[in-house]
């Protein structure tokens, strides 16, 4: 309140609840920051009051439920009276600790799939476990956060979200846990080989956005694409395509590449192990950022 009507501070203001905080702070809050959240921590409630035993799940998703519900009542009031102050405007979302407990990642995806729907989340956000705490036996030792971890489950959450995958397609009781030498949709797309190659020119939009490297625009670029011609491996190379993953699920006009049933999946994983190592040059190096979706 005081960064709004103090210093006339206009940005972006992400404001975290306190579980268990009165829902009259909750709906004075939402007044004042563009996104709230109430952080859920840990995937089960049992591993939560273990490691945190002031906390339980009611008094964090009664607190996730009176947002909703008054985010759903100022759009509605927004709609009738355009100047109706803005309540939490970028919605809310949580956070979920990974690697403290022994949850899986299958347990964890199923939570995250559930909040979204049921509390009309905008984010959960996976955060790797950092050890800080020596003495405390409860706490895991770990040597390093588990950030590979941390990065597949943005992936898997980003698949099932706008990808349309199911949660039991990335994780189920045989695969409990992601993969961590290759993202989600490679690693579904190898443990299913049957399913490919995709005719690019003749599969529908939801088979081409199961192929590793195809993504949200390039599956759009080319069902457009395909109406005016018949696609080949520079039509797909214009388009965004990333090839190095894609060439071996794929089939069009001309693209010869060996697919992954000719290859079988246990020789592409070799393949594509190799092809992911670095490669090192003497006198120069160049510095990359890594998009966190840049393997989808």
């Amino acid at each position: 309140k005081e960064l709004r009507e103090n210093y006339n501070y206009n940005g972006y203001i992400h404001l975290k609840s306190i579980p268990g905080a009165s829902d009259e702070l909750q709906q004075k809050a939402g007044l004042y920051a563009d996104r709230l959240s109430v952080n859920i921590e840990i995937a089960t409630e049992s591993n939560l009051k273990m490691l945190a035993p002031d906390k339980n799940y009611s008094s964090i998703l009664n607190p996730m439920d009176t947002i909703k519900l008054k985010i759903a009542e100022n759009k509605e009031e927004r709609r009738k009276y355009r100047h109706a102050p803005r309540f939490s405007p970028a919605g809310q979302s949580t956070q979920l600790i990974i690697g403290a407990t022994p949850d899986t990642d299958m347990h964890i995806l199923n939570l995250a799939r559930d909040l979204y729907s049921t509390k009309n989340l905008k984010r959960v956000y996976y955060s790797g476990f950092i050890p800080i705490n020596e003495y405390d036996k409860r706490l895991p030792v770990l040597s390093v956060p588990p950030l590979k971890r941390e990065n597949r489950l943005y992936q898997a959450d980003w698949l099932f979200r706008f990808y349309n995958f199911k949660i039991d397609e990335i994780v189920n009781n045989d695969h409990p846990d992601l993969d961590l030498d290759f993202d989600p949709k490679l690693s579904y797309a190898l443990r299913n080989p049957w399913l490919f190659p995709v005719d690019i020119n003749k599969a529908g939009y939801e088979t081409i956005l199961r192929v590793p490297g195809i993504g949200v625009l390039s599956a759009k670029k080319i069902i457009l694409g395909r109406k005016y011609s018949k696609l080949n491996l520079q039509s797909l190379k214009k388009i965004g395509v990333v090839l190095k993953r894609a060439k071996y699920f794929i089939t069009c006009n001309e693209l010869k590449q060996p697919t992954v049933n000719e290859l079988s999946p246990e020789n592409m994983k070799k393949i594509l192990l190799s092809d992911n190592k670095p490669k090192l040059k003497i006198n120069r190096i160049k510095h990359k950022q890594l998009s966190l979706f840049e393997a989808s």
